[in-house]
């Protein structure tokens, strides 16, 4: 069940403040507090959905495409494209998912290894 007082929530609802990178109706981009690369980007839907399973399970296709193809958008406007960038999502603790609102990472800056994020 979706936690509206999770740390993404109070982002979106501009209760904790955040270091945007890009916004629109439907997503948020902003720094990662807890750096594990140059470039630690998140992306959030502004959709209650816990975790990838959910976002897929719960949206419709076009609104799933607009959120990657919006991410793809971040990234080639900040050229990360050119150098090189990592996308990650954990889904369920197990995976290492510790905020339970849909994330998804970008990585980039510096030569990623296998054991990053």
């Amino acid at each position: 069940m979706y936690d509206d007082n999770n740390v993404f929530a109070k982002i979106l609802r501009n209760e904790i403040p955040s270091t945007k990178i890009y916004e629109d109706d439907h997503l948020l981009c902003f720094e990662d507090i807890s750096r594990l690369a140059p470039i630690h980007w998140l992306v959030i839907p502004k959709s209650k959905d816990c975790n990838f399973s959910d976002f897929i399970q719960n949206n419709s296709p076009e609104k799933i495409s607009n959120f990657f193809s919006t991410i793809n958008k971040i990234i080639t406007e900040n050229n990360l494209d050119k150098e090189g960038y990592r996308l990650v999502t954990n889904c369920h603790e197990k995976a290492g998912q510790s905020v339970f609102h849909f994330h998804v990472h970008i990585l980039a800056g510096r030569k990623l290894t296998s054991n990053i994020a």
